[in-house]
């Protein structure tokens, strides 16, 4: 009964919170109606199955008492309902329990990926331009937005290095699973034999931190400007545009020089910064729960080998989940979906084992 007793107590404070949402004068107080709003938001999914759990209970507690009625053919309608609502309570049950999960209070951020070539020299970086590809992709699926923040091309189509924002609520909650080690296993177009090369990119996914969440102080900065090498003609060689930003107190070193104005790069490398400052955080946090981590999908450790790229056989392997997929084509033009869903479900599965409801 204590799963009951935790929904008795949310559908409590859920109808408190439409009390207060009905007071004039919180009414009259936009900051106070956000919050309670949000907080109204979160809860209603939670008790709207609570709901349908309380209706299924009480049925089956009904179904019961016309089972030892004295009508014969009552009782065996009442049998047939009793099994069909009886089969519903597991499936209710779980739906309850993922609901209660501790939300991760970075899901609903945009991000910043990193991605940078790997093992495999040219092909590694043929292969970074492929995953930034497909997460554009997926991002206007989305209908996200998507900005380079810094890049780093080689002479044939790839990036050593691209680093880029993804701006969508959600985004993290989506995309936080992308981080890791990908490798690809293909035969490269200047292979004259055919021989399949294996070749890796690492992807780093960081939630995007806003001004509240990490502190700059000034004096913690070095900033130096200079002129930009990447693409923009002539303009961009002639001007110091590009920015260096190095956090003194971490060693940590973000540039820009994407734009052709030394001020929005220059805001856009502070926005970058902020975000691996706050990311250096969140893993300092996760290497103390590192034990608990072990188990679960999650933002793990991204020097961990996630996920392989199979080209000759269209096949996709996510060696964390041990799922495989033969749609490598579709995957790669942006088609998550099935991926993020498997992953989001098995990291459930792991966090509902330490579920004490």
């Amino acid at each position: 009964m204590e799963l009951i007793d935790k929904l008795k107590e949310i559908k409590a404070s859920y109808n408190e919170l439409e009390k207060k949402m009905a007071d004039p004068a919180v009414a009259s107080n936009p900051q106070e109606m956000q919050e309670l709003g949000k907080k109204h938001v979160e809860l209603s999914p939670i008790v709207d199955a609570f709901s349908r759990y309380e209706s299924v209970l009480n049925g089956i507690k009904d179904a019961e008492e016309m089972i030892n009625g004295d009508d014969e053919e009552m009782c065996t309608l009442a049998e047939e309902e009793l099994a069909e609502l009886q089969a519903r309570v597991p499936e209710l049950e779980k739906e309850i329990r993922i609901l209660l999960l501790p939300k991760d209070i970075n899901d609903d951020k945009s991000v910043m990926i990193e991605i940078r070539g790997g093992a495999g020299g040219d092909e590694a970086a043929l292969f970074s331009a492929d995953l930034f590809r497909m997460y554009t992709r997926f991002a206007e699926r989305q209908r996200w937005k998507t900005e380079i923040i810094s890049q780093s091309e080689t002479g044939i189509g790839g990036f050593k290095e691209v680093i880029f924002r993804v701006d969508g609520t959600g985004a993290f909650s989506m995309l936080k699973y992308e981080s890791g080690v990908h490798r690809v296993q293909r035969v490269p177009e200047t292979e004259a034999s055919g021989r399949i090369h294996t070749s890796t990119a690492t992807v780093a996914v960081l939630p995007e931190a806003a001004d509240v969440d990490v502190e700059i102080r000034p004096e913690d900065l070095k900033i130096d400007t200079y002129r930009s090498s990447g693409a923009g003609g002539q303009h961009v060689n002639m001007t110091d545009s590009a920015v260096r930003i190095t956090h003194l107190p971490t060693g940590i070193v973000v540039t820009c020089q994407d734009e052709r104005s030394q001020i929005k790069n220059r805001a856009r490398a502070m926005q970058f910064l902020r975000t691996k400052l706050y990311d250096a955080e969140l893993q300092r946090q996760n290497a103390e729960m590192a034990a608990e981590r072990k188990g679960q999908v999650g933002t793990g450790d991204r020097a961990e080998r996630i996920r392989t790229y199979n080209f000759p056989q269209n096949r996709i392997s996510d060696h964390r989940i041990n799922l495989t997929i033969y749609k490598l084509d579709q995957i790669l033009d942006g088609d998550l979906y099935e991926l993020i869903s498997m992953l989001s479900e098995a990291d459930q599965a792991e966090k509902l084992k330490a579920l004490s409801v």
